[in-house]
């Protein structure tokens, strides 16, 4: 069977694109963000030109003899697009990056919601990482947040089957779907030794990605802005915000970025030339060629005013950048933990029929050329959360009594002490002490007062916990983010 000429034709320039069109997309990258689809410019008619010219010079690769062979003899009917699309992801895939991958057309339209107004899912950033589906970070107020999944969380199973062998966009559209639907999967957790079983209502997932306060302490105004995305609009809200901020006469200015997954370049940049002056860079990005660029603003001066940043290991990408190159070019500081360790920047391709390669043309680099590429921002104060925050959910297969030890009885003893009761140890062993605080909490909660751990007690006690995080009690990272704002505030006087 000979090959159409039109399919070759879709072979030749996948190829083209991966091996000579990332020169084109660094170029366009300047002038676009690190998300939005790149036209390639070319035409069906200049497909066909191309093909003509290379037609005599280029050795077919061995994919379209594959696609002949397969074409004549495999025993199932496949279909033409198949074939071309399972290239091209093979392609993608023997790159070994976990951040250039094929989106088809259905991808893509999903890709180009999460950076517009809202969509439906469970509200998780996901990312391949060793070749599992991992959790970088639950979005704010969202489903997943709300249900306890935690970064670094491995998703193992989605509807009782296993994630193993399918790639990240399998796996996240078998967790996105339709608003109130319901998706079960199944997590490894870091200090777990079991999977952790969520059943998940699917929401709406709103990108309202700014979110401010006013701190007041000892005569002192801080002005506080959470960002947890990087859409279309951060920057000019940012902005907003921060505008009213120093209209207020504010003493020193916090951002929040724990838990931001990142997003588009472009706009983490803007937020960068608010802070960082002309005479410095405020980041760099470096090619494959190891060609670098810096870029500048037009701010005169720094700011009058103290500014700390906050992380932890769910702060990745444009994140990361806003954190080291503020860190670097203005000595903010940094509270919290290491973050998640993305230093590269992609770009989308647009293949001409809806579907798009999102490729690495980039690795950013901070204000002093540093690159945090798989290693993480270090704050510059680490400040760990309480033992609760981290506490996985405890999924029981019997009811467990006194003088039992395990990790469950660690966890419950963790939420019964970040509660407040008063706890005699939280080592993992049952003890009658600890059973008699259980069932002051069984008590408290309207339980069967028993003592025991059984299941009932386990959901009540990690909704407690869950919301007492939510609410932001005990925010260890947050309070020394004031204190040390604070304390400079007052320096600078």
């Amino acid at each position: 069977m000979r090959m159409k000429k039109s399919v070759l034709m879709m072979l030749l320039i996948a190829a083209l694109v991966l091996g000579g069109g990332i020169s084109y997309a660094v170029t366009e990258w300047v002038l676009v963000d690190e998300s939005k689809t790149t036209p390639s410019g070319i035409t069906e008619e200049r497909y066909e030109e191309m093909l003509n010219e290379l037609s005599d010079s280029v050795q077919l690769p061995k994919v379209v003899q594959a696609f002949n062979q397969i074409q004549s003899n495999y025993i199932e009917d496949i279909t033409e697009q198949q074939l071309i699309e399972g290239a091209i992801s093979g392609m993608l895939e023997s790159l070994g990056d976990p951040y250039s991958e094929y989106l088809d057309v259905e991808t893509m339209e999903a890709f180009n919601e999460q950076i517009e107004a809202s969509f439906e899912g469970i509200g998780a950033e996901v990312s391949m990482i060793n070749g599992v589906v991992t959790i970088v970070s639950p979005l704010k107020d969202s489903p997943a947040e709300k249900a306890g999944l935690r970064p670094n969380d491995q998703v193992v199973t989605i509807e009782g089957e296993s994630t193993e062998g399918l790639d990240l966009l399998e796996a996240v559209s078998k967790i996105r779907g339709e608003k109130g639907t319901e998706v079960k999967i199944e997590v490894r957790r870091q200090n777990s030794d079991q999977l952790i079983p969520f059943t998940i209502t699917r929401d709406t997932i709103p990108l309202e990605t700014v979110y401010s306060d006013v701190i007041e302490q000892n005569d002192e105004q801080l002005g506080y802005i959470e960002i947890t995305n990087f859409s279309e609009t951060t920057a000019t809200r940012f902005k907003e915000e921060l505008t009213t901020f120093e209209s207020k006469g504010i003493d020193g200015l916090i951002i929040d970025v724990r838990g931001n997954p990142g997003g588009l370049l472009d706009v983490v940049q803007e937020i960068l030339r608010e802070f960082i002056p002309s005479d410095r860079p405020y980041m760099q990005v470096e090619d494959g060629n190891g060609e670098r660029e810096r870029f500048f603003s037009n701010t005169e001066a720094e700011k009058p005013y103290p500014v700390t940043v906050l992380i932890d290991e769910g702060s990745a990408s444009a994140s990361e950048i806003l954190a080291v190159s503020l860190k670097e070019a203005i000595h903010a500081n940094i509270v919290g933990q290491t973050s998640f360790g993305k230093g590269t920047v992609q770009t989308t391709l647009d293949m001409g029929d809806g579907s798009s390669l999102k490729l690495t043309i980039l690795k950013w680099l901070s204000a002093e050329g540093t690159s945090i590429h798989e290693v993480g921002v270090e704050p510059t104060v680490a400040v760990k959360q309480p033992d609760y925050y981290y506490s996985s959910p405890i999924v029981l297969d019997e009811t467990v009594k006194v003088d039992a030890v395990s990790t469950n009885v660690r966890f419950m003893q963790e939420m019964l002490k970040g509660l407040g009761y008063d706890i005699d140890r939280t080592d993992g062993y049952f003890s009658s002490e600890t059973a008699s605080t259980l069932k002051a909490f069984q008590d408290d909660q309207g339980l069967s007062v028993t003592g025991d751990l059984n299941q009932e007690t386990a959901e009540r006690l990690q909704g407690e916990i869950i919301q007492r995080i939510r609410d932001g009690k005990d925010d260890r990272q947050k309070e020394e983010a004031i204190d040390i704002t604070r304390q400079q505030a007052q320096t600078n006087e």
